[in-house]
């Protein structure tokens, strides 16, 4: 909506959910209007301008994209959404290599998150697609920053000096040959036609001498679509490895029938790849195209026999947990928690341990997500001895506490408090000591041990300040 001259007429928050509705909606434009008056209220605030640089990212706007995510870091240089966006941005703009530097550095901060993990393997992809072999290529971390050289100039003692070859490759490049105008036209489809015929017009000599009404010279303006053009079909051309061109995915439908009964040549690595899409489609939201992928990956690998596949089983319990976990993120419990279980009694049957614990914990989510807590409690406790690492541990004991708690039996809670904060500072994670410092508070103060229970919120409280998260800050405040 149009704002007008007259200020902003209502508050922050309502501004900011109206923004984030729109791009839900995919309307960026009207989304980047309501975050930019949400600005206008809190001119500073890094998780509005993490917010409007998405939309920026959407729109293509790469540029502004950037500025946003910049500023969203400017007082805090460990802001995971900001170092997040800030290498969307970069990898937007074609400069893969500092986007690496980004997706490393936010990874170092929250390793726990997908997002860092699939940001480092399509920058790594990217670069490999534009220069060569990773071979050639390495990574040297100085302190918090990584840097690429060159792998033999670091072994002959030569400057150091980052490697920018993007562009470099891109004019070496523009030398057209056959086989390359062959792969723009593949890329660049529809547009390819357009690219065509601005390549005539810059030879009509009389026309290009031509200007525009705000003055600008023609030529200029048909070199800059060409010079644009161009840049997408490199950038499209190194996206490939992680984004199927619509060719493709065409050619993989129509052969899709067939493949059910005839598996493809190398069967693991369909499956892999599969399962790869199938948690990439989740974790970038699309909850629909995992479930569906999944979906028909299980069918193609009913069909196949144990010769074929020789850990079927497994495979199958790996999909039915990937359409369980699609399932939860669309609401629908009762179906997610058949999948889960169907994973377990795999698991089970195949004696997998890894495997087991992954299919309990997702039952455990479900049932306490509908409120069984019993039966929650009972796969989650089955769970510990399989638990692996100390952020998994601190997790469980804390889930398992959440539960009692939630049941009243607040002695159980208060002990399970106390194992996840045990466990949290072994690992000095400072968001698990928060979480457990408010369940041992909670416990305590509904035991009657208030001493004990203020002192637990006033160390939650600790924590909240220093991770400034201001919504816990807010909350055990108005406890205490």
């Amino acid at each position: 909506m149009k704002r007008g001259d007259q200020g902003p007429k209502s508050t922050f928050s309502t501004y900011m959910a109206e923004g984030d509705q729109l791009y839900q909606k995919g309307e960026y434009v009207k989304a980047i209007e309501s975050y930019s008056t949400a600005l206008i209220l809190q001119p500073d605030d890094k998780n509005c301008l993490v917010a409007r640089s998405k939309c920026y990212v959407k729109m293509g706007d790469s540029g502004n994209a950037l500025r946003d995510a910049e500023a969203s870091l400017k007082e805090d240089k460990e802001f995971f959404k900001g170092l997040y966006q800030k290498a969307e941005a970069l990898y937007t703009m074609g400069d893969f290599e500092f986007a690496l530097v980004f997706y490393h550095r936010g990874h170092k901060l929250r390793p726990e998150l997908q997002e860092f993990r699939l940001g480092i393997q399509k920058a790594q992809e990217a670069i490999d697609n534009s220069v060569g072999s990773p071979s050639s290529v390495k990574l040297e971390n100085k302190g918090d920053l990584s840097f690429f050289h060159k792998a033999d100039e670091v072994k002959k003692g030569r400057p150091k000096g980052l490697i920018h070859p993007l562009r470099r490759e891109m004019r070496q490049q523009n030398q057209k040959t056959p086989k390359s105008e062959k792969t723009a036209k593949q890329l660049l489809g529809e547009l390819y036609s357009d690219k065509e015929y601005l390549e005539k017009l810059l030879k009509d000599e009389d026309l290009v001498k031509g200007k525009m009404r705000d003055g600008e010279r023609l030529q200029d303006l048909i070199l800059n679509c060409i010079t644009y053009l161009d840049t997408r079909t490199e950038f499209w051309r190194q996206q490939k490895p992680i984004y199927a061109r619509e060719r493709d995915r065409k050619l993989m439908q129509q052969k899709w029938n067939k493949t059910r009964q005839n598996p493809p040549s190398d069967p693991t690595r369909f499956v892999l790849k599969s399962l790869e899409e199938i948690d990439a489609a989740l974790t970038a939201g699309n909850a629909e195209s995992s479930l569906k992928k999944a979906r028909e990956v299980l069918k193609s690998v009913q069909c196949w026999s144990e010769e074929v596949v020789p850990n079927k089983k497994e495979v199958l319990g790996n999909l039915h947990s990937c359409i369980g976990n699609a399932l939860i993120d669309l609401g629908k419990m009762d179906r997610a928690l058949d999948n889960h279980l169907k994973d377990l009694d795999l698991a089970r049957q195949c004696k997998l341990p890894e495997a087991k614990s992954r299919a309990l914990d997702n039952v455990g989510r479900v049932y306490a997500r509908i409120g069984k807590f019993p039966q929650a409690i009972d796969a989650w406790e089955e769970k510990i001895p399989l638990a692996s690492g100390g952020l998994e541990r601190t997790w469980l004991f804390h889930e398992i506490g959440r539960c009692y708690l939630e049941l009243k039996r607040h002695t159980e809670a208060r002990d399970y408090g106390v194992r996840s904060l045990a466990v949290a500072d072994e690992i000095a994670d400072e968001k698990w000591q928060l979480n457990a410092c408010v369940l041992v508070a909670q416990s305590e103060m509904k035991l009657g041990n208030f001493k004990s229970g203020v002192a637990h919120f006033e160390r939650a409280l600790d924590r909240a300040k220093v991770l400034q998260d201001d919504p816990a800050r807010d909350a055990i405040q108005k406890v205490t």
